[in-house]
């Protein structure tokens, strides 16, 4: 790679924490290998002190940076500009300074949309029951929609996130051709009903991740149903850590297809990456070398 120089470019992810992030190793190996003149770091920072770094950043001229945890919502509120995935979603995960106008987009969706091509399944038209209403499951709820999905029914408890989901939802229905449906996830019946009728069940929570892998939140004895989990339904868990989370095992057991959330990771760079350079991101070459 290139010495910086007086003209380096500055990316990079705020969050808290950052430390354990991927995002520094494949944006700035995807700038080498297009030799491009910019340089993706992490910086520690959190809701409390979100506005003034990004006033920083504003000031000295970066051209974009990545938000994670817990700065997604707030962000949304200090850009300039929305794409309508942010507008409806309420998040930001990616900025492009365009001469001090900050525009705020949510790529997390788009990742798990081309996950899916990649892995195999095109869910343009088809049926999805997506569990969970928090920032990850909404990213893909209105990409989604977006994206043609024809039907999507979201299951989620009544928790902090239910209020929010229920005015996504109702945007959603009312700016695209997908129908949406928000239910109570403690309504079993409803939920079987749901799935036997889904092209792909995905896990938009974080029940099974490490270290709490024995985690799963479908009972076990659903599984044996073989009207609900059966060859043709393609189930998907937002979670990369571990690769097979105790879902996808039993549903892969079950004779369904299965893909995780390493990828969806992989290719919301992606876009970020397209949307601040112009260039697409040589995903195979990175995808071999991070992700494999």
């Amino acid at each position: 790679m290139k010495g910086i120089t007086g003209t380096t470019v500055l990316t990079g992810l705020l969050g808290s924490p950052v430390k354990h992030s991927k995002s520094p190793l494949m944006h700035n190996k995807a700038f080498e290998l297009l030799d491009l003149d910019y340089r993706y770091l992490c910086f520690e920072v959190d809701t409390t002190n979100l506005k003034t770094a990004i006033e920083g950043l504003r000031t000295i001229g970066a051209r974009g940076f990545n938000l994670t945890m817990p700065n997604k919502n707030l962000m949304c509120e200090l850009c300039d500009k929305l794409d309508i995935g942010s507008e409806i979603s309420g998040a930001v995960n990616t900025v492009v300074n365009d001469n001090g106008v900050f525009t705020g987009y949510t790529t997390d969706g788009i990742g798990f949309m081309r996950a899916a091509k990649d892995a195999g399944h095109d869910l343009t038209g088809k049926k999805m029951v997506l569990l969970g209403a928090g920032g990850v499951a909404s990213a893909i709820l209105v990409q989604a929609a977006l994206d043609n999905v024809a039907e999507i029914k979201v299951f989620s408890i009544r928790d902090q996130f239910y209020s929010r989901a229920e005015k996504i939802v109702s945007q959603l229905n009312e700016r695209t051709c997908c129908k949406v449906y928000l239910n109570d996830f403690s309504n079993e019946a409803l939920f079987k009903e749901a799935i036997a009728d889904a092209d792909i069940l995905v896990n938009g929570t974080s029940v099974g991740m490490a270290p709490k892998v024995d985690g799963c939140i479908i009972k076990d004895e659903m599984f044996k149903d073989t009207s609900i989990f059966r060859p043709s339904l393609v189930v998907s868990d937002v979670i990369y850590e571990p690769q097979e989370t105790k879902l996808l095992r039993l549903s892969r057991e079950a004779g369904c297809q299965t893909f995780n959330g390493m990828y969806m990771l992989l290719f919301q760079g992606a876009e970020s990456f397209k949307i601040w350079t112009g260039h697409e991101m040589p995903t195979d070459v990175i995808k071999e070398l991070f992700f494999s």
